[in-house]
């Protein structure tokens, strides 16, 4: 028993240890021009489309949230009419 643990242990550590890893490109230089260009667009959307599309959903989110609390503590705040 105890030698299948250690056998599986040194299988696990050479499959991680020796993998070969994917060589990818660096883009941080391209990413920092992005970011740092002045083109007058807030810097939480110069990502791009995602980012776009994810700041409206927020904003969207945000709002109807803040409607809906206001619509509860208008109907909670009413008193409820006794038969």
């Amino acid at each position: 028993m105890w030698r299948n643990l250690m056998g599986l242990r040194q299988i696990s550590q050479r499959t991680i240890s020796t993998a070969s890893r994917r060589q990818l490109e660096n883009r941080v230089p391209e990413k920092q021009k992005l970011f740092q260009e002045d083109n007058g667009i807030p810097v939480h959307l110069k990502g791009g489309v995602m980012d776009s599309l994810l700041y409206k959903v927020t904003m969207g989110l945000s709002v109807f949230g803040t409607a809906y609390v206001v619509y509860e503590l208008l109907v909670a705040s009413m008193p409820k009419k006794q038969k």
